[in-house]
C-alpha cells in the first residue's frame, strides 16, 4: 500500500478534522484563523489588522521603544541617591536590611558585607529635582522629560530568567514577549517592515559575558510571524534579502507567487498557522528589499540630528546607531523596537566599565528623547530605559582594591525610567529605604509594570489572552495591576 494512503487510514478523528479542507475542518480552520489574526485583511493604513475589539480603551501610545540594558544597571550609582550609603561606606550592612533575603551564589550570605558609596556624585536636575549621577550628564539634562520608577522589584536573581520574566512574564523561556503580544493584539501600521524589530549592541572592551538569547524577542506559542526580527550589527541588517546575481525582481516575484500557491494549498489541507507565517514572511522579505536600504540610508539626516546621538551614531552596531534606527523605524510604522545593550554586569568593574557603559548609552538615550520630541513623535511613543534588576548597595570584592570594586545582582529594588506615551514627565515614583536596599513606598512588581505598558497602548492586560494547551495565557500571567500614579 502507498505509505501516504496508509497514513491517512490511520488518522485519528482529531487529526482528520484538523487536516480537512472542507466541512467541519474548514469551519474549525476559519475559527483558528480568526483567533490567530491570520485571516485579517490589510488595514487601510497598511499592515495587518488588529484583533477584534482592540484597543480596549483609548491608547496613549502607538509605539514602544525599549532601551533594554542587559546585565542590570546599578541604581544606587546612577539614579537612587542615598546619603546614608555614603555615611556608612565601608561599614557592614545592618542585618535587618537583609534578613531572609536571597542573593546570587556569588554573594551567598550577605551578612557582614560592607556597604559601598556611589562612585560619583549625585545632583538634583531640572525643575523636577530628580537625582541623577554625574555619570549621566546627558540624561540629567532631560530629567524633566522622564518618569523615574524607583520602586521596581522582581522575583529573579539571575540574568536570563530575570530578562525573560520582565519581557515575557515568566522566568522559563517559551512565553511570548512584549513585542510579540503587541503585534498580535494591535497588528502593524506598515506593510514594508516587520512590526517588531530587535537590535543589539555591546560596549567595546567589556568583560561582561552577557548573551543575547533569541527567546528575549520570541513569539513563544503565538504563531512565529509575531516574533521579533533581529537586525544585525554589521553587514546587511537582514540576511538573504538581496537577490542572487542574474535573478531579476520580476523573476523573483513570479517565484514567490508560485511558492505562495503551493503553500496555500498545503495550508488549506493542514491548517498549520506556521504555513501562513511562511507565506507572510516571504512577502515581507520581498518588500524589505526596498524598505530596508531606504531605512538604513542615513545620508540625508541633518548634522544637528546626528550630533544628538553622539560620535558613534554612524557606526553600525553601536547603541547610538541603533537608537537612531529606532526613531526611523517607528516613523515608518513599526510597532515595537527593542534596543538591547549588554555590559552592565559589573561584579568587579564599577570603577572602570560602568564609566564605559554610561559613555556609550547616555548621549544616545537622551538624544533619542530629544529627537522624538522635536519631531512630535514622543507624545505617542513610549520609551523605556532599564534592565532586569538592580545591584547591591554592598560591595562585591575587596574594599581596599578600588579597581576591582563591584556589586552583585539585586532583585529587591531597582530603577527604570520612562518617557512619552502617556506617562507623567518630571515624576519620581516610588521610594526605597535609606540604603537603596528595599522598596518602602509604591512598590511596582514586574507584572504591574507590564500591565501599565499595555494600558498605555490601550490594552487591558487581563483581556489580551491566547489559549494554549488548554488554558488562557497572558503577558502578566495571573498577576499585575496598572500603576495609575505613573499615568499623565
Amino acid at each position: 500500500m502507498n505509505p501516504l494512503h496508509e497514513r491517512r487510514l490511520q488518522l485519528t478523528r482529531r487529526e482528520f478534522l484538523g487536516r480537512s479542507g472542507t466541512g467541519l475542518g474548514l469551519a474549525a480552520l476559519a475559527g483558528l484563523l480568526g483567533h490567530d489574526g491570520l485571516s485579517a485583511a490589510p488595514a487601510a493604513s497598511g499592515g495587518l489588522n488588529r484583533l477584534p475589539g482592540l484597543p480596549h480603551l483609548a491608547p496613549k501610545a502607538k509605539h514602544v521603544i525599549y532601551l533594554f540594558q542587559n546585565g542590570a544597571p546599578t541604581h544606587v550609582d546612577l539614579f537612587d541617591f542615598k546619603p546614608k550609603l555614603q555615611q556608612l561606606h565601608g561599614k557592614p550592612v545592618p542585618d535587618d536590611y537583609i534578613a531572609g533575603k536571597r542573593f546570587s551564589t556569588m554573594t551567598g550570605k550577605a551578612e557582614g558585607k560592607l556597604l559601598l558609596a556611589p562612585v560619583e556624585a549625585f545632583h538634583q536636575r531640572g525643575q523636577s529635582g530628580a537625582w541623577v549621577s554625574e555619570l549621566l550628564p546627558h540624561t540629567a539634562r532631560i530629567a524633566d522629560e522622564l518618569c523615574f520608577v524607583k520602586s521596581l522589584h522582581t522575583d529573579s536573581v539571575n540574568h536570563a530568567p530575570g530578562i525573560s520574566l520582565l519581557l515575557s512574564g515568566a522566568e522559563i523561556p517559551g512565553r511570548p514577549t512584549l513585542g510579540a503580544w503587541l503585534t498580535y493584539g494591535l497588528g502593524s501600521d506598515t506593510e514594508n517592515l516587520p512590526a517588531f524589530v530587535v537590535m543589539t549592541s555591546v560596549s567595546k572592551g567589556t568583560t561582561c559575558g552577557q548573551i543575547f538569547y533569541d527567546f528575549y524577542w520570541g513569539a513563544g506559542f503565538l504563531p512565529s510571524r509575531y516574533q521579533g526580527v533581529k537586525f544585525r550589527g554589521s553587514g546587511e541588517p537582514v540576511l538573504y534579502l538581496s537577490d542572487p546575481n542574474g535573478l531579476s525582481r520580476t523573476t523573483r516575484r513570479a517565484m514567490l507567487d508560485d511558492l505562495a500557491e503551493l503553500n496555500e494549498l498545503k495550508f488549506r489541507e493542514q491548517g498549520d498557522p506556521e504555513i501562513a507565517t511562511r507565506i507572510a514572511q516571504y512577502e515581507m522579505a520581498f518588500r524589505m528589499q526596498t524598505s530596508v536600504p531606504e531605512l538604513t540610508d542615513i545620508s540625508r539626516e541633518p548634522a544637528p540630528v546626528l550630533d544628538l546621538y553622539g560620535p558613534s551614531v554612524k557606526e553600525q552596531g553601536t547603541f547610538a546607531y541603533n537608537c537612531l534606527m529606532a526613531r526611523r523605524l517607528i516613523e515608518r510604522g513599526v510597532r515595537c523596537v527593542q534596543v538591547m545593550h549588554a555590559g552592565w554586569d559589573q561584579h568587579n568593574s564599577i570603577t572602570t566599565e560602568l564609566y564605559t557603559q554610561c559613555r556609550d548609552t547616555d548621549q544616545p538615550s537622551a538624544g533619542l528623547i530629544t529627537d522624538l520630541k522635536q519631531r512630535g513623535l514622543l507624545e505617542d511613543t513610549l520609551v523605556i530605559w532599564g534592565g532586569e534588576f538592580g545591584r547591591t548597595p554592598f560591595i562585591q570584592g575587596n574594599l581596599d582594591d578600588r579597581k576591582r570594586w563591584g556589586r552583585d545582582h539585586h532583585p529587591y529594588a531597582f530603577t527604570t525610567w520612562m518617557a512619552g506615551g502617556g506617562v507623567q514627565s518630571g515624576l519620581t515614583f516610588g521610594e526605597t529605604d535609606d540604603l537603596g536596599m528595599n522598596v518602602v513606598r509604591d512598590p511596582v512588581h514586574v507584572h504591574d509594570f507590564q500591565a501599565t505598558i499595555l494600558f498605555l497602548l490601550g490594552i487591558d492586560h487581563e483581556r489580551l489572552t491566547y489559549r494554549f494547551q488548554g488554558r488562557d495565557f497572558r503577558l502578566t500571567d495571573v498577576h499585575g495591576e496598572v500603576i495609575q500614579g505613573l499615568l499623565a
